[in-house]
């Protein structure tokens, strides 16, 4: 092995120049070769050669601190902390930018607008539930029943205008059958909780410690269960509305009698000083209201107010004498009225407003528009299609129209019979104790779980996400005055007959206007566009590190390279564990298996291109296994 090397050194200077210059050309093509290959590949010998490079070049800012502080490993461990330490705080400031986003926020964007208002629609009722002639003698019977259920409890005799309950006419069997199922819902008093214990006969039990309701059973008599009310009031006038449903139900076509008197309840109307006719409103009947009218509800003329004012809006002279007055059903006197939009239903319980007798009262209004984002933003629906519930109103959706017609459903579904006061679903009838004995049962029932959102029916009704509403506010005054009531009241009695005894409490007057010529829109917009959310990323990023998307690309580079070196050390340690190391080669055998088997960890790669130009760079040793010396084998040879 000593003269090995002086041989080849001998030999190698006695080289003729020509095959000199051809090896060094050799040498230089296959540097460039190599120098090819390690430009395609581009890896990395190490991880800390990979994070030294990206130190050092990066335009990351306090990325390079990590690196030329090296020699000083205090300074080296703090810019490592801040470093570490900023991303943490930027990827936190990340994730609430984020959130943010996903929770979609919205700007409130108010409008004022100027134009031409389309006057909405109102309704008045008489407030004056009406004796159907129909059913005259039904109520006159209930009438007759209450009194006398009055004089029991409260010893209260009441005085009656009706006088021919004697007649042979109203012991008919309707009227017998009428009392029957009075008598099975009868009104009752009922001791209060903290005195139940006590005996009725009890010094300590007062007439005030009573509470007032009406007994209620299922169809087999085995649940009932008071429906009690605190004051007597409350209790006598739901009892008698609840027979006075079942005498209108009886009727099948009670909702399309007309036996309205238009002039006789509106005494004057005009809009914009022009006089009203019958073409100007529409009249349906309300169970507790009455004679209901809308004015403006016809979509093919609508009126319009070009100036604001008292005297370009409605003006009406209205009765409010009540003839044919049921006393126990309604407890005021006056008029109800309700501003709405046209096309929706005039709920008058929610909405309506009483007018006094005897009062003038002006109504200014106000006109909001609302439109809301859809989608993600909100859950409002554009028209209710959306909404598992059927509309059951002829009119477009609302979020009420939608609760009460859930609500209907329900009770046609679970009682068997649609409510009175609600529309009546396809194929369902509406209850009546003569054909449904227990619907009383069932509706208080009904409508408790429906007040504890037991049915589900605030939740599946959902916002329109465009409406209208109409602010109001309203003056009184007296009307007529003092000194001109005298004329006033002649005009009427000799245009309308109005011969009421007393004047002043049976007629008003109600004024409905504008206050304002602009209305007001809410609308919503995007408050976290996607544009917004990059840009606040980007100053973010910018704030920590004062980069920029190319510093982006930089750090998805260096996850990139990190992932490849990995990919490569693992497919290397699994091909070692897999190899194993066959018995040693004949003593002259130079082929390549014999060379294979010397140096294992060089040949292995011989079958995968990456490791094998990995293996002609001198800067990837530290990623390949030490071998047999090359200069070994040439002196050896």
């Amino acid at each position: 092995m000593g003269t090995a090397p002086r041989g080849g050194s001998v030999k190698t200077g006695k080289m003729p120049d020509g095959e000199k210059t051809r090896q060094c050309k050799q040498e230089e093509q296959q540097q460039q070769k190599e120098e090819e290959r390690e430009g395609l590949i581009e890896f990395y010998s190490s991880y800390q050669e990979l994070f030294q490079f990206f130190c050092s070049n990066t335009t990351i800012h306090g990325a390079i601190r990590l690196v030329c502080s090296k020699k000083n490993k205090m300074k080296t461990a703090f810019w490592s902390v801040l470093f570490f330490l900023t991303f943490g705080l930027m990827y936190w400031q990340f994730g609430i930018l984020y959130r943010e986003y996903f929770s979609y926020p919205v700007n409130l964007n108010l409008n004022l607008n100027s134009d031409r208002l389309t006057f909405p629609a109102v309704t008045l009722c008489t407030l004056n539930p009406y004796r159907y002639s129909a059913i005259r003698k039904k109520l006159d019977k209930l009438d007759q029943i209450t009194h006398q259920t009055l004089l029991d409890l409260y010893d209260y005799n009441m005085s009656l205008a009706r006088s021919d309950w004697s007649a042979p006419s109203t012991q008919a069997r309707s009227s017998r059958s009428l009392l029957h199922h009075v008598q099975r819902h009868p009104l009752r008093r009922q001791k209060r909780d903290n005195l139940a214990n006590l005996p009725e006969n009890s010094p300590s039990v007062d007439k005030n410690d009573w509470k007032i309701g009406f007994v209620l059973c299922s169809e087999n008599n085995k649940d009932c269960f008071h429906q009690a009310y605190s004051s007597g009031v409350d209790a006598v006038r739901e009892w008698y509305s609840f027979h006075y449903i079942n005498i209108l139900a009886q009727m099948p076509d009670a909702k399309a009698l007309d036996e309205s008197d238009f002039e006789n309840f509106i005494y004057a109307c005009r809009f914009n000083e022009a006089t009203c006719d019958k073409a100007n409103y529409t009249h349906f009947h309300h169970p507790l209201y009455g004679n209901c009218y809308t004015f403006n509800d016809n979509s093919s003329s609508l009126w319009t107010s070009s100036l604001p004012g008292i005297n370009n809006g409605l003006s009406l002279v209205v009765r409010t004498e009540q003839n044919d007055f049921i006393p126990l059903l309604s407890t005021v006197t006056g008029a109800r009225v309700m501003v709405h939009d046209q096309n929706e239903p005039a709920f008058m319980d929610d909405g309506g407003f009483n007018v006094r007798p005897g009062i003038e009262t002006s109504i200014s209004m106000r006109k909001e528009m609302t439109m809301r984002l859809g989608g993600s933003y909100s859950d409002c629906t554009e028209d209710g299609s959306d909404v598992p519930v059927q509309n059951l109103y002829s009119s477009r959706y609302t979020e009420q129209v939608c609760i009460r017609s859930c609500f209907q459903l329900n009770m046609v579904e679970r009682c068997g019979c649609a409510y009175y006061f609600y529309p009546l679903p396809a194929g369902a009838e509406y209850c009546d104790y003569t054909k449904h004995v227990a619907w009383g049962y069932c509706y208080y029932k009904l409508l408790a779980e429906f007040k504890a959102d037991v049915l589900g029916c605030f939740h599946k009704c959902r916002k329109p996400c465009k409406m209208t509403e109409y602010q109001l506010s309203a003056g009184y005054s007296r009307w007529p005055s003092a000194v001109s009531e005298d004329w006033v009241f002649y005009m009427l009695s000799q245009q309308n007959k109005y011969n009421i005894t007393s004047k002043r409490n049976g007629v008003a007057k109600v004024n409905i206007f504008f206050e304002e010529w602009n209305y007001k829109t809410n609308g919503e917009s995007p408050a976290f566009t996607v544009v917004t959310l990059l840009s606040q990323l980007g100053n973010q990023w910018s704030l920590w590190f004062g980069s920029s998307v190319l510093s982006v690309m930089e750090l998805a580079e260096l996850i990139l390279d990190f992932i490849a070196i990995t990919f490569i050390l693992a497919l290397r340690w699994f091909r070692s564990r897999q190899q194993l190391s066959p018995p040693g080669p004949p003593p002259n055998s130079h082929d390549n298996t014999t060379f294979q088997d010397e140096a294992p960890g060089l040949g292995a790669p011989h079958r995968f291109t990456v490791e094998a130009v990995v293996t002609m760079l001198p800067s990837y040793n530290s990623l390949e296994p030490r071998g047999p010396s090359r200069d070994g084998e040439v002196g050896h040879e």
